[in-house]
């Protein structure tokens, strides 16, 4: 079971954070092509960081509490999770605090619903 703990918390991390997009309307998840837009950049940026320090020695990863399954570059398949899982999960807690803040104040977004960070 240790093998999987990173996996299961990135698991945990977005069902602790899915609520937020109904609760809030946060509506982080209705647009799937701008969430991996927006996503795209720093994952590749934060994998090509990880893949280069593995390969000069500078880090690697317990084999005790991950699969062991690798992508290219010998990057660890829990690793690109924390790259999509993590900014989703913040995205998700700005647009509900950012459209909390709105309903208190009695002030509606303008466009669609969604914030600049999904622009």
């Amino acid at each position: 079971m240790d093998r999987y703990q990173y996996l299961l918390l990135m698991g945990a991390c977005l069902a602790l954070t899915l609520p937020l997009e109904f609760v809030y309307g946060a509506r982080v998840w209705r647009d799937p092509r701008r969430l991996v837009k927006v996503l795209a950049i720093p994952a590749a940026v934060f994998a090509v960081w990880d893949i280069l320090a593995i390969e000069a020695g500078v880090w690697d990863f317990n084999p005790s509490y991950v699969t062991g399954w690798r992508l290219p570059g010998d990057l660890p398949v829990e690793e690109a999770a924390f790259f999509v899982t993590i900014p989703i999960c913040s995205i998700l807690a700005y647009e509900a605090v950012r459209r909390s803040l709105e309903r208190r104040s009695g002030k509606r977004s303008a466009g669609r619903g969604t914030s600049e960070a999904l622009r």
